[in-house]
């Protein structure tokens, strides 16, 4: 394989990943219960909303690399890769399986942004260094939304 497709194959993953993440967050948003009703439901959209961006930045870059973007089955089937849920869990639950998905969001980021180093990408470094960053505060809130 090439640079251009060991990187798009690297962000292609990342989109499935992004992608399942983006369900749950809206799911979550719509199902979320409890005293912390409010707060959740605020923190689930405004985390839904910028996974539903970003599917967007790495699916044009991945076109940009001249390859195409995973879509319908293929993408679902990338998705599927990551944990569901069967049942609606606890808000508290909630929260820890959001910020699980942005852990390992960010190690398949991390991993994407090695591969785009080794090929001399600055233009998906700076995308993956963006995302790296928006998805590292995600989790801190998160933690910081724990019931303890």
């Amino acid at each position: 394989m090439t640079d251009r497709q060991n990187t798009a194959a690297a962000l292609t993953d990342l989109l499935g990943e992004t992608y399942a993440l983006y369900l749950r967050a809206h799911g979550y948003h719509w199902n979320v219960e409890g005293p912390n009703f409010a707060s959740l439901h605020a923190l689930f959209e405004e985390d839904y909303r910028a996974l539903f961006e970003s599917l967007d930045e790495i699916a044009e870059r991945i076109r940009a690399l001249g390859a195409y973007a995973p879509m319908g089955g293929e993408l679902r089937r990338i998705a599927a890769r990551y944990a569901e849920d069967n049942e609606v869990p606890s808000a508290n639950a909630m929260v820890q399986n959001l910020l699980s998905g942005h852990e390992s969001w960010l190690e398949g980021a991390r991993a994407a942004l090695d591969v785009a180093e080794e090929a001399g990408d600055p233009a998906t470094e700076g995308l993956l260094g963006e995302l790296i960053t928006a998805h590292e505060k995600t989790a801190w809130m998160l933690r910081s939304s724990l019931e303890r």
